[in-house]
């Protein structure tokens, strides 16, 4: 069970590490990894294939801002799901990253989700449907939640 977090920038790392501190609370590992789908593609669908060969269960966060050609390459090549949790600075920054990412062309579903927190929980659902260890960790913190209200 992994969490593959893709960044098209090394300066989307600070993002990235608050999806893994998330991830990492209920036991699920991630590995970051800078792959510009512009820039290096050749690397990204390397990264893609490499994982389309293993038997684990996996589950993508891919970050990158203004043109996001990387959550929909991902998800045009990859047989695990795919969740695009796009970085921004501010209001302008913010409808700029997430027009580019809700906006995936035909057979390129990459779900989008924006709070880092919310992306770590949505692929914690994802794997848990396959792991019932996770999926009890799942239930205790929806529980939890729940009473803290």
């Amino acid at each position: 069970m992994l969490v593959p977090i893709l960044m098209g920038s090394k300066s989307d790392e600070a993002h990235a590490r608050k999806i893994a501190e998330h991830l990492d609370r209920f036991g699920v590992k991630a590995e970051l990894y800078v792959c510009s789908a512009h820039k290096v593609p050749e690397l990204v669908l390397s990264i893609v294939d490499d994982f389309n060969k293993t038997n684990d269960d996996i589950c993508y966060i891919t970050i990158a801002g203004r043109s996001n050609g990387l959550s929909g390459v991902v998800a045009a090549n990859s047989i695990h799901p795919v969740i695009a949790c796009p970085p921004f600075s501010d209001k302008a920054d913010y409808l700029t990253n997430i027009h580019s990412s809700v906006q995936m062309p035909t057979d390129t579903p990459a779900m989008t989700v924006v709070d880092p927190q919310n992306a770590a929980m949505a692929a914690i659902r994802i794997l848990a449907l396959t792991d019932k260890g996770l999926r009890k960790q799942v239930v205790k913190h929806i529980n939890d939640v729940k009473e803290s209200f």
